[in-house]
Formats: structure tokens, C-alpha cells, sequence
């Protein structure tokens, strides 16, 4: 079959880090457009935004959205009414009403919706989850703390509502550990640190406990400097299964079983090619669930001005 032809819509950094290099090595698919308003690409058809594109006599067959959350529903609704799939950045979007109608609308259209995790793709999210599922689970223990500076330079979107603030690097760790753990959990405590100049938090203190009362616990904050931390702590009654570095390296019982390069994007491009040929769609919004919660029940502390 003819390779899927496809749209990129938002070529900031995350689409120059990661989905240029991953449609490039993935077979079935090409990029032949670009939808930006700061940015052009050589070697395919460039328009300032994705109502351009959807007007023009481009072919295309699917979209993806590499845009910030915000407003990222339009643009996913456009690319949905005038036919084509859609494959979005996590997260999904600014609010679970709207990725929930997203949901809705492809399936009245038969057309693929893919809401990406790209930490569950990573190589020992997958051999964690086959191991757990054979063991008595007596907690979890995820710690997340990264550099905002150096990750998010200059990108103010993610401090305005909407834009999730810790919980844009925080919401891959529970897109793992809902995909890992064999069983539901639900939020019981939530504290979230806001700078007094900032309208989304910095640092975020989380308490679950499972259906059958395990205990899961989540520390994520944006002012680790040096080293960063992506760790899932989980202990079992046969000794511990931790997953470091975002989900590409696995210890059992201290001992490494899983070391693996970096190829989250190519897995979720491969998976996106199969689910259009399928015509199928994968939806898992919980990650996002668990953030909702996480800002309802949340109780607000306030810290120092941040400035980046």
C-alpha cells in the first residue's frame, strides 16, 4: 500500500526532538506538510496554519498535532471533519470534555484518533507490566523531577491554564503506571506548589491507592537541577521492580534486565501506521483522569516567584 501521507501541525521543539527523526525511520508512512506559524521546513509543502492546509489542494491523509493543549481541539476537530487521521501529542488535550468528543466524532467518521503516550513506549514499560501481572504488588513509589529550564525553555504556554504545568512531564509517569499496574487506583490526596506569578504548578505531591488498597505514591517537581529523576519504584512481594530514565531501563531485584536507546517516537509513529490500516483508534485517557483529579482535589500552596 501507498504510505500513509502525512501533516505536521506545530513545528516547535518537540517536533524538531523527536517526530521529525521518527517518521523519517518509520516505513509506511511520510511527511509532506507542515502547518506553522513561526516555521517553515525545505523539502515539503509549508502553510501558516491548519485551516490553510485543510483548504488547499494538498493530499493528505492524517495530522499530527505537535501544538500545545490549548486549542489544540479545534485543530483536531478541523482535521476530523475534513476526513483525516489524527494522531496527537500528549497531553491530548486541555480538558477531558474535549478529548472525549474528539473520541466521539472519529468514530462517527471511522477515522483513527491516537492519543500518544510516548513513555509507554519506552522498552521496559511493556516486560514491567508482564512481570507485575505475576506478582503481589505492596506499593509504588514514583519519583519525577526535572529541570523545567532546560526542557521548556521560553515556552510560556505551559504556565497558563490549560497547560498543565508539572504535570506536563508528570502525566508520562502515570501514563506508565496505569499501563503497568493490574489494577485500577484512585486519587486520595493531592498538594500542588504554585508560584505566586505562575497560574500552573511547579511541583505536585500525589497519594493513590488501589482498588485493593495498595499504596501509590508521586513526587514531581520542576526545580531539579544536575541529574534528572524519572524513577517508578515498585516493590513486590518477591523483591523490587524499578523502571529508571522514563521507563527505558528495568531492575528486578537490583539487578538491570532492561537497557535501551531511546525509541518512544518510532514505536508510537509504527503503532499509528497500524491502527490507520486497521482502522482502529486507541483512546486511553486515563493519564489525563488522574491529572483532573489531581487539580480538584488538589490543596494549593503557594511559593516563591518563578522566573526562567
Amino acid at each position: 500500500m501507498a504510505p500513509i501521507r502525512l501533516a505536521i501541525v506545530g513545528l516547535g521543539k518537540i517536533a524538531r526532538d523527536q517526530h521529525l527523526g521518527a517518521i523519517e525511520a518509520t516505513n509506511g508512512i511520510e511527511l509532506v506538510a507542515v502547518a506553522s506559524r513561526h516555521a517553515k521546513l525545505d523539502g515539503v509543502a509549508c502553510f501558516h496554519e491548519i485551516g490553510d492546509l485543510l483548504d488547499s489542494d494538498m493530499e493528505i491523509d492524517a495530522v499530527s498535532l505537535c501544538t500545545p493543549p490549548q486549542g489544540r481541539f479545534s485543530q483536531a476537530k478541523a482535521a476530523l471533519d475534513a476526513g483525516k487521521h489524527v494522531m496527537l501529542e500528549k497531553p491530548p488535550g486541555a480538558t477531558l470534555s474535549e478529548v472525549y468528543a474528539l473520541d466521539a466524532l472519529a468514530r462517527r467518521k471511522g477515522l483513527t484518533l491516537f492519543s500518544t503516550w510516548h513513555s509507554r513506549a519506552a522498552a521496559a514499560v511493556e516486560p514491567a507490566r508482564a512481570l507485575l501481572a505475576k506478582r503481589k504488588i505492596r506499593s509504588v513509589a514514583v519519583e519525577w523531577k526535572e529541570d523545567v529550564r532546560h526542557w521548556h525553555p521560553g515556552q510560556a504556554w505551559i504556565w497558563e491554564p490549560g497547560g498543565l504545568g508539572v504535570f506536563d512531564p508528570g502525566i508520562n509517569a502515570l501514563s506508565i503506571v496505569t499501563r503497568i499496574m493490574p489494577e485500577e487506583f484512585h486519587l486520595t490526596r493531592s498538594e500542588l506548589t504554585f508560584p505566586v506569578n505562575r497560574a500552573a504548578p511547579i511541583a505536585a505531591s500525589l497519594v493513590f491507592e488501589t482498588d485493593s488498597g495498595v499504596p501509590v505514591s508521586a513526587e514531581f517537581d520542576w526545580r531539579q537541577t544536575g541529574p534528572q529523576t524519572w524513577d517508578i519504584r515498585v516493590e513486590t512481594d518477591e523483591g523490587s521492580v524499578v523502571l529508571t530514565h522514563g521507563g527505558s531501563r528495568l531492575f528486578v531485584n537490583g539487578e538491570s534486565v532492561i537497557v535501551e536507546e531511546d525509541k518512544e517516537y518510532r514505536n508510537l509513529y509504527r503503532d499509528f501506521v497500524a491502527l490507520v490500516m486497521k482502522g482502529a483508534s486507541d483512546t486511553d485517557f486515563s493519564p489525563l483522569v488522574h491529572v483532573a483529579d489531581a487539580f480538584m482535589l488538589g490543596r494549593r500552596i503557594q511559593t516563591a516567584a518563578f522566573e526562567d
